[in-house]
Protein backbone atom coordinates (compact mmCIF):
# COMPACT_ATOMS: atom_id res chain seq x y z
CA UNK A 1 0.00 0.00 0.00
CA UNK A 2 2.89 2.12 0.94
CA UNK A 3 4.93 1.69 -2.43
CA UNK A 4 1.02 2.24 -4.47
CA UNK A 5 0.55 5.49 -3.11
CA UNK A 6 4.26 6.65 -2.87
CA UNK A 7 3.89 5.95 -6.36
CA UNK A 8 0.74 8.23 -6.78
CA UNK A 9 2.31 11.08 -5.03
CA UNK A 10 5.51 11.00 -7.19
CA UNK A 11 3.26 11.46 -10.34
CA UNK A 12 0.68 13.99 -8.56
CA UNK A 13 4.25 16.10 -7.94
CA UNK A 14 5.36 15.60 -11.24
CA UNK A 15 1.90 16.95 -12.95
CA UNK A 16 2.03 19.68 -10.86
CA UNK A 17 5.38 20.50 -12.25
CA UNK A 18 4.50 20.09 -15.97
CA UNK A 19 1.29 21.92 -15.36
CA UNK A 20 2.97 25.07 -14.01
CA UNK A 21 5.52 24.83 -16.49
CA UNK A 22 3.07 24.79 -19.32
CA UNK A 23 1.21 28.06 -18.04
CA UNK A 24 4.21 29.91 -16.94
CA UNK A 25 5.66 29.86 -20.30
CA UNK A 26 2.43 30.36 -22.03
CA UNK A 27 1.46 33.26 -20.02
CA UNK A 28 4.58 35.03 -19.17
CA UNK A 29 6.94 33.99 -22.16
CA UNK A 30 4.92 33.16 -25.82
CA UNK A 31 2.48 36.40 -25.49
CA UNK A 32 5.58 38.77 -25.86
CA UNK A 33 5.23 40.87 -23.02
CA UNK A 34 2.69 40.05 -20.56
CA UNK A 35 3.23 44.09 -19.00
CA UNK A 36 1.70 45.07 -23.00
CA UNK A 37 -0.65 42.31 -22.85
CA UNK A 38 -2.42 43.64 -19.86
CA UNK A 39 -2.72 47.42 -19.86
CA UNK A 40 -3.16 46.70 -23.86
CA UNK A 41 -1.73 48.39 -27.16
CA UNK A 42 -2.20 51.51 -26.38
CA UNK A 43 -1.01 52.00 -23.54
CA UNK A 44 2.05 54.67 -22.80
CA UNK A 45 5.08 53.05 -22.90
CA UNK A 46 6.57 54.53 -19.19
CA UNK A 47 3.63 53.07 -17.69
CA UNK A 48 4.50 49.42 -19.14
CA UNK A 49 8.31 49.49 -18.26
CA UNK A 50 6.35 50.54 -14.92
CA UNK A 51 4.38 47.59 -14.79
CA UNK A 52 7.21 45.29 -16.03
CA UNK A 53 8.91 46.10 -12.98
CA UNK A 54 6.85 46.19 -10.36
CA UNK A 55 5.51 42.50 -11.53
CA UNK A 56 9.29 41.47 -11.40
CA UNK A 57 9.35 40.76 -15.58
CA UNK A 58 12.66 42.55 -16.56
CA UNK A 59 14.39 39.87 -14.39
CA UNK A 60 15.24 36.20 -16.36
CA UNK A 61 12.23 33.85 -17.06
CA UNK A 62 14.17 31.01 -15.16
CA UNK A 63 14.39 33.37 -12.12
CA UNK A 64 10.89 34.66 -12.08
CA UNK A 65 9.25 30.96 -12.47
CA UNK A 66 11.81 29.96 -9.17
CA UNK A 67 10.30 32.48 -7.47
CA UNK A 68 6.47 32.57 -8.28
CA UNK A 69 6.65 28.30 -7.42
CA UNK A 70 8.52 29.27 -4.05
CA UNK A 71 5.58 31.44 -3.92
CA UNK A 72 3.35 28.85 -4.31
CA UNK A 73 4.57 26.50 -2.01
CA UNK A 74 4.52 29.68 0.76
CA UNK A 75 1.23 30.72 -0.11
CA UNK A 76 2.64 33.27 -1.33
CA UNK A 77 0.55 34.55 -5.13
CA UNK A 78 1.16 37.77 -5.89
CA UNK A 79 -1.06 41.12 -5.78
CA UNK A 80 -3.92 41.16 -8.81
CA UNK A 81 -3.68 43.90 -10.61
CA UNK A 82 -7.33 44.86 -11.03
CA UNK A 83 -8.17 44.23 -7.64
CA UNK A 84 -5.17 45.26 -6.04
CA UNK A 85 -5.43 42.82 -3.08
CA UNK A 86 -3.09 39.70 -2.55
CA UNK A 87 -4.46 36.67 -4.92
CA UNK A 88 -4.35 34.47 -2.18
CA UNK A 89 -7.32 36.11 -0.27
CA UNK A 90 -8.79 36.78 -3.42
CA UNK A 91 -9.23 32.86 -4.07
CA UNK A 92 -9.56 31.80 -0.70
CA UNK A 93 -12.76 34.08 -0.30
CA UNK A 94 -13.62 33.29 -3.77
CA UNK A 95 -13.56 29.05 -2.91
CA UNK A 96 -15.33 29.59 0.39
CA UNK A 97 -18.55 29.85 -2.26
CA UNK A 98 -17.92 27.46 -5.24
CA UNK A 99 -16.10 24.47 -2.92
CA UNK A 100 -19.81 24.55 -1.04
CA UNK A 101 -21.68 24.60 -3.95
CA UNK A 102 -19.72 21.64 -5.77
CA UNK A 103 -19.81 19.64 -2.60
CA UNK A 104 -23.92 20.12 -2.47
CA UNK A 105 -23.86 19.15 -6.40
CA UNK A 106 -21.92 15.84 -5.70
CA UNK A 107 -24.18 14.90 -3.44
CA UNK A 108 -27.50 15.42 -5.60
CA UNK A 109 -25.44 13.79 -8.32
CA UNK A 110 -24.33 10.47 -6.27
CA UNK A 111 -27.72 10.39 -4.54
CA UNK A 112 -30.06 10.86 -8.13
CA UNK A 113 -27.26 8.55 -10.21
CA UNK A 114 -26.78 5.65 -7.53
CA UNK A 115 -30.62 5.66 -7.50
CA UNK A 116 -31.72 5.49 -11.05
CA UNK A 117 -28.89 3.37 -12.23
CA UNK A 118 -29.56 0.19 -9.89
CA UNK A 119 -33.39 1.08 -10.90
CA UNK A 120 -32.38 0.94 -14.19
CA UNK A 121 -30.27 -2.14 -13.80
CA UNK A 122 -32.65 -3.74 -11.42
CA UNK A 123 -35.51 -3.07 -14.04
CA UNK A 124 -32.96 -4.69 -17.12
CA UNK A 125 -35.07 -4.66 -20.49
CA UNK A 126 -38.60 -2.77 -18.78
CA UNK A 127 -39.83 0.57 -18.92
CA UNK A 128 -38.16 1.75 -15.81
CA UNK A 129 -35.21 0.96 -17.33
CA UNK A 130 -36.32 2.82 -20.98
CA UNK A 131 -37.95 5.42 -18.68
CA UNK A 132 -34.60 5.87 -16.95
CA UNK A 133 -32.29 6.13 -20.64
CA UNK A 134 -34.62 8.45 -22.36
CA UNK A 135 -34.03 10.77 -18.75
CA UNK A 136 -30.34 10.55 -18.87
CA UNK A 137 -30.43 11.02 -22.32
CA UNK A 138 -32.12 14.51 -22.15
CA UNK A 139 -29.61 15.04 -19.12
CA UNK A 140 -27.08 14.51 -21.26
CA UNK A 141 -27.68 16.20 -24.09
CA UNK A 142 -29.28 19.58 -22.60
CA UNK A 143 -26.49 22.08 -20.68
CA UNK A 144 -25.91 22.98 -17.67
CA UNK A 145 -26.72 26.37 -17.57
CA UNK A 146 -29.89 26.09 -19.63
CA UNK A 147 -31.57 23.59 -16.80
CA UNK A 148 -29.95 26.59 -14.92
CA UNK A 149 -32.15 29.43 -17.01
CA UNK A 150 -35.44 26.60 -16.83
CA UNK A 151 -35.49 26.16 -13.27
CA UNK A 152 -35.08 30.19 -12.44
CA UNK A 153 -37.71 30.74 -14.77
CA UNK A 154 -40.16 27.75 -12.89
CA UNK A 155 -39.00 28.55 -9.40
CA UNK A 156 -37.49 32.27 -9.34
CA UNK A 157 -40.25 33.73 -11.54
CA UNK A 158 -43.29 31.78 -11.83
CA UNK A 159 -43.79 30.43 -8.23
CA UNK A 160 -41.43 32.89 -6.91
CA UNK A 161 -39.99 30.09 -4.13
CA UNK A 162 -36.52 30.06 -4.72
CA UNK A 163 -33.96 33.75 -5.83
CA UNK A 164 -33.21 34.05 -8.96
CA UNK A 165 -29.74 34.59 -8.09
CA UNK A 166 -26.99 36.27 -6.10
CA UNK A 167 -25.81 35.40 -2.62
CA UNK A 168 -26.51 36.85 0.34
CA UNK A 169 -23.34 35.75 2.32
CA UNK A 170 -22.55 33.07 4.74
CA UNK A 171 -23.65 35.63 7.70
CA UNK A 172 -27.76 35.23 6.41
CA UNK A 173 -27.96 31.75 8.02
CA UNK A 174 -28.63 28.16 6.53
CA UNK A 175 -31.84 29.02 5.50
CA UNK A 176 -31.21 31.66 3.11
CA UNK A 177 -27.85 29.58 1.21
CA UNK A 178 -29.36 26.65 1.16
CA UNK A 179 -32.20 29.32 -0.71
CA UNK A 180 -29.52 30.64 -3.00
CA UNK A 181 -27.22 27.64 -3.78
CA UNK A 182 -30.10 25.24 -4.35
CA UNK A 183 -31.30 26.00 -7.98
CA UNK A 184 -27.24 26.24 -9.29
CA UNK A 185 -26.24 23.02 -7.33
CA UNK A 186 -29.56 21.47 -8.94
CA UNK A 187 -29.05 22.36 -12.48
CA UNK A 188 -25.21 21.34 -11.84
CA UNK A 189 -26.23 17.99 -10.34
CA UNK A 190 -28.92 17.41 -13.74
CA UNK A 191 -26.38 16.94 -16.18
CA UNK A 192 -23.51 15.39 -13.94
CA UNK A 193 -26.38 12.47 -12.51
CA UNK A 194 -27.62 11.65 -16.05
CA UNK A 195 -23.82 10.37 -16.94
CA UNK A 196 -23.62 8.62 -13.88
CA UNK A 197 -26.44 7.20 -13.61
CA UNK A 198 -25.56 5.51 -16.98
CA UNK A 199 -22.29 4.49 -16.09
CA UNK A 200 -24.00 2.96 -12.50
CA UNK A 201 -26.54 1.10 -14.90
CA UNK A 202 -23.65 -0.04 -17.01
CA UNK A 203 -21.49 -1.55 -14.33
CA UNK A 204 -24.11 -3.01 -12.14
CA UNK A 205 -25.37 -4.58 -14.81
CA UNK A 206 -21.98 -6.26 -15.97
CA UNK A 207 -21.39 -7.52 -12.12
CA UNK A 208 -25.18 -9.10 -12.16
CA UNK A 209 -23.32 -11.40 -14.87
CA UNK A 210 -20.64 -12.99 -12.28
CA UNK A 211 -20.62 -16.35 -11.02
CA UNK A 212 -20.21 -15.00 -7.95
CA UNK A 213 -23.96 -13.25 -7.79
CA UNK A 214 -25.74 -16.22 -9.22
CA UNK A 215 -23.92 -18.18 -5.89
CA UNK A 216 -25.06 -15.70 -3.49
CA UNK A 217 -28.59 -16.12 -5.55
CA UNK A 218 -28.83 -20.03 -4.98
CA UNK A 219 -27.72 -19.68 -1.59
CA UNK A 220 -30.83 -17.82 -0.99
CA UNK A 221 -30.36 -14.78 -1.20
CA UNK A 222 -33.05 -12.14 -2.51
CA UNK A 223 -32.45 -10.61 -5.43
CA UNK A 224 -32.22 -7.09 -3.60
CA UNK A 225 -29.86 -7.49 -0.64
CA UNK A 226 -27.25 -9.57 -3.68
CA UNK A 227 -27.94 -5.96 -5.78
CA UNK A 228 -26.67 -3.62 -2.89
CA UNK A 229 -24.79 -6.16 -0.69
CA UNK A 230 -22.48 -7.79 -3.19
CA UNK A 231 -23.19 -6.05 -6.81
CA UNK A 232 -23.09 -2.33 -6.20
CA UNK A 233 -19.55 -3.02 -4.03
CA UNK A 234 -17.75 -4.35 -7.18
CA UNK A 235 -19.31 -2.10 -9.98
CA UNK A 236 -17.98 0.77 -8.12
CA UNK A 237 -14.41 1.38 -9.24
CA UNK A 238 -15.69 2.52 -12.85
CA UNK A 239 -18.37 4.34 -10.76
CA UNK A 240 -15.79 6.02 -8.55
CA UNK A 241 -13.46 6.88 -11.65
CA UNK A 242 -16.18 9.20 -13.04
CA UNK A 243 -17.60 10.79 -9.62
CA UNK A 244 -13.80 11.44 -9.40
CA UNK A 245 -13.74 13.51 -12.67
CA UNK A 246 -16.84 14.85 -12.06
CA UNK A 247 -15.73 16.63 -8.80
CA UNK A 248 -12.96 18.05 -10.39
CA UNK A 249 -15.23 19.10 -13.29
CA UNK A 250 -17.38 21.04 -10.86
CA UNK A 251 -14.62 22.86 -9.30
CA UNK A 252 -13.09 23.67 -12.23
CA UNK A 253 -16.39 24.18 -14.90
CA UNK A 254 -18.97 26.71 -13.10
CA UNK A 255 -17.95 29.68 -14.71
CA UNK A 256 -20.99 29.61 -16.51
CA UNK A 257 -23.10 28.47 -13.70
CA UNK A 258 -22.13 31.35 -11.80
CA UNK A 259 -22.29 33.74 -14.03
CA UNK A 260 -25.69 32.58 -14.78
CA UNK A 261 -26.97 32.89 -11.27
CA UNK A 262 -24.55 35.98 -10.59
CA UNK A 263 -22.81 33.37 -7.90
CA UNK A 264 -19.11 35.82 -6.34
CA UNK A 265 -17.06 32.30 -6.77
CA UNK A 266 -14.11 30.97 -8.35
CA UNK A 267 -15.32 30.51 -12.17
CA UNK A 268 -17.12 34.24 -12.20
CA UNK A 269 -13.40 35.33 -10.28
CA UNK A 270 -11.85 32.99 -13.83
CA UNK A 271 -14.00 34.54 -16.13
CA UNK A 272 -13.79 38.04 -14.56
CA UNK A 273 -9.67 37.86 -14.68
CA UNK A 274 -9.47 36.54 -18.22
CA UNK A 275 -11.66 39.69 -19.54
CA UNK A 276 -9.78 42.19 -17.01
CA UNK A 277 -6.60 40.86 -18.73
CA UNK A 278 -5.22 40.44 -15.18
CA UNK A 279 -2.49 37.96 -15.46
CA UNK A 280 -1.47 37.52 -11.93
CA UNK A 281 -4.98 36.08 -11.28
CA UNK A 282 -5.15 33.71 -14.12
CA UNK A 283 -1.57 32.07 -13.79
CA UNK A 284 -2.29 31.23 -10.23
CA UNK A 285 -5.84 29.92 -10.56
CA UNK A 286 -4.64 27.56 -13.63
CA UNK A 287 -2.28 25.93 -11.50
CA UNK A 288 -4.85 26.30 -8.43
CA UNK A 289 -7.75 24.72 -10.41
CA UNK A 290 -4.91 21.94 -12.13
CA UNK A 291 -3.94 20.72 -8.75
CA UNK A 292 -7.74 20.52 -7.14
CA UNK A 293 -8.08 18.18 -10.55
CA UNK A 294 -4.81 16.33 -9.66
CA UNK A 295 -5.39 15.82 -6.11
CA UNK A 296 -8.68 14.50 -6.78
CA UNK A 297 -7.77 11.75 -9.12
CA UNK A 298 -5.69 11.23 -6.26
CA UNK A 299 -7.97 10.56 -3.98
CA UNK A 300 -9.82 8.70 -6.71
CA UNK A 301 -7.07 6.47 -6.68
CA UNK A 302 -6.45 6.17 -3.13
CA UNK A 303 -10.20 5.02 -2.98
CA UNK A 304 -9.66 2.56 -5.72
CA UNK A 305 -6.99 0.70 -3.29
CA UNK A 306 -9.83 0.89 -0.69
CA UNK A 307 -12.82 -0.57 -2.66
CA UNK A 308 -10.58 -3.27 -4.27
CA UNK A 309 -7.04 -4.70 -2.81
CA UNK A 310 -6.36 -6.51 -5.60
CA UNK A 311 -5.40 -2.83 -7.52
CA UNK A 312 -3.02 -1.97 -4.52
CA UNK A 313 -1.39 -5.08 -4.78
CA UNK A 314 -0.64 -4.79 -8.68
CA UNK A 315 -0.16 -1.19 -8.71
Amino acid sequence: MGIFLARRLITLLATLLATSLTVFVVLEILPGDPALTIMGPDANSEAVAALRTELGLDKPAPQRYLAWIVGLTKGEMGVSYTYKVPVGGLIVERLALTVPLALISMALTVVIALALGVYAAASHGRAGDWGVMAFTQLGIAVPSFWFGILLILLFAVQLRWLPAGGFPGWEAGPFEVARALALPAFALALVQAAILARVTRSAVLEVMREDFVRTARAKGLTRRAALWRHVLRNALIPVVTVMGLQFANLLAGTIVIESVFSLPGLGRLVFQAITQRDLVVVKNMVVLLAALVVTVNFLVDVAYAAIDPRIRLTG
